[in-house]
């Protein structure tokens, strides 16, 4: 099994309200996703596929959905001041963990597709949450 990684960076703010500590305030994040793809066998120019195939997948639905966005839980309260700002935030159907982050991030680039084996989100430099079907 052949398998390649691409990182791409971005930043997003959220906040979780079902946390006990400070993480269900406002704040946010600079973060790193790495995404891998695999197959088994190499295309015709012995590759995986073009690192620059699965960045512009990719960076176009971060860019688009997730960078410089408040993500948030439907229910959140904090919802209507945003929008009587005209703020950009995306209301979500789960808490947005690293976690769900990382399975909204594999599951797009897995509909583009990718062949993808994980999705890791760094949400820090030393913490990260994966997700990957098994």
């Amino acid at each position: 099994m052949y398998i390649i990684t691409k990182e791409v960076y971005f930043c997003y703010g959220h906040r979780l309200m079902n946390h006990p500590g400070k993480c269900r305030n406002l704040h946010g994040h600079s973060v790193k996703a790495s995404i891998s793809i695999r197959q088994e066998q190499l295309n015709s120019q012995g590759m995986v596929c073009d690192f620059s195939d699965v960045k512009a997948c990719v960076e176009s639905f971060i860019d688009d959905i997730l960078d410089h966005n408040f993500l948030l839980h439907k229910d959140d309260p904090i919802i209507p001041a945003l929008i009587a700002n005209d703020e950009r935030y995306l209301a979500i159907d789960e808490h947005p963990t690293a976690e769900v982050l990382s399975k909204m991030i594999y599951q797009y680039v897995k509909q583009q597709g990718f062949n993808v084996d994980q999705v890791v989100l760094w949400e820090t430099a030393s913490a990260n949450a994966c997700y990957r079907e098994d």
